[in-house]
């Protein structure tokens, strides 16, 4: 499910839980991991015994140094803690090798015995250690809320257009998506969007961008409200579904909205009436791969002159709430903070940034 769901929502759903990026490692390769550093541990004591074999008198082989069976077999019953007693180190350099080097292997030995428990307490406690400096580096982030088709492209657009992954958080109810977040690299929060203490996990506080993305308006318009409490500067921008609810949105404190049927429907009849058109649109929607919009200010060498000299190819001037055509009589002297929307097919031009 890719929504984030309402206040009449599983209670247990709105429990806030952050979880980081990381690689699932199989129940196999665990197991087959820890054998092998069991095995490694054994024979690196057995190879120090077998070195100071002289050492040592065996009572089934009186007088005789061990064999290298003898070692693996002392080896053994030592780290197994099993301690038999027929084979005893009984020099002055045995002893110290035992305690300094035998005790600790057969300590660590223990450990990946009992690795299971002590496996989950430092994942926990790793996991603990990993948010907490996470939350310490977060500043000025991208919270994407909902993790479906919407929100799997704004991440993947944003990825692509240069923020990284360590500066977009998730937020989505449903397990599955919290869990595609993470192998994609991403943090995510599992948790109900509406609710304040799921977004604070999110550290909204300081973000700078949140993409509501969403199915349901209505869903929509109360992320939009809490998060706008949290944090009144941040860029809120929100989808929805129909158009009627554009303007709720907006006074619910989302800065833009963009209405996805409405959207979709107008792609499909621009490639339907003028196919050649449609395919540019798409293209420019489609960052890296062809055209791409950009966004910059404007130069101070720009300032006075008409947007059509402007370096680049400019399609429009933004001032202030305006949107400009760059041949609109307004657009004729450019003023100090408009900002260009370009479009590139040669990679980012210096100054910009993705539109």
């Amino acid at each position: 499910m890719e929504a984030t769901r309402a206040n009449n929502a599983d209670p247990a759903a709105s429990a806030a839980i952050v979880s980081m990026p990381s690689r699932p490692v199989t129940p196999f390769a665990s197991v087959t991991k820890r054998m092998l550093l069991a095995v490694g541990l054994l024979a690196a004591s057995a190879v120090i015994v077998y070195l100071g074999r002289s050492g040592y008198r065996d009572s089934a082989h009186p007088g005789r140094p061990l064999s290298l069976l003898a070692c693996v077999y002392y080896a053994t019953i030592t780290l197994s803690t099993t301690g038999f007693g027929d084979i005893v180190p009984v020099t002055d350099s045995a002893r110290p090798v035992n305690a300094v080097l035998i005790s600790p292997i057969w300590v660590i030995f223990l450990i990946v015995l009992v690795g299971t428990t002590l496996e989950v307490l430092t994942q926990r406690t790793r996991t603990s250690w990993r948010i907490a400096r996470w939350r310490s580096k977060m500043e000025g982030h991208a919270i994407v809320i909902g993790y479906g088709t919407k929100g799997r492209s704004v991440a993947r657009t944003l990825s692509e257009s240069g923020v990284p992954n360590e500066s977009i958080v998730i937020v989505d109810t449903a397990a599955d998506a919290v869990a595609e977040a993470n192998a994609a690299g991403l943090v995510a929060v599992g948790g109900d969007g509406t609710r304040r203490a799921v977004l604070s996990h999110a550290e909204i506080g300081r973000a700078s961008q949140v993409i509501i993305a969403v199915n349901r308006d209505d869903t929509a318009v109360l992320i939009a409200l809490t998060a706008r409490q949290l944090n009144s500067a941040a860029m809120i921008v929100a989808a929805v579904r129909e158009e009627e609810n554009q303007l709720l949105l907006r006074q619910s404190g989302a800065d833009h909205v963009v209405v996805s049927s409405d959207t979709a429907g107008r792609m499909l009849a621009i490639s339907t009436i003028r196919p050649a058109a449609g395919r540019v649109i798409a293209d420019l929607l489609d960052h890296g791969r062809g055209l791409d919009l950009m966004e910059r200010p404007v130069a101070e060498a720009e300032v006075g002159a008409p947007a059509r000299d402007a370096a680049g190819v400019v399609i429009a001037v933004v001032r202030g709430t305006e949107v400009l055509a760059p041949d609109a009589p307004e657009a004729a002297q450019l003023a100090d903070g408009d900002r260009l929307i370009l479009v590139s097919a040669r990679g980012r031009p210096a100054g910009s940034s993705p539109a």
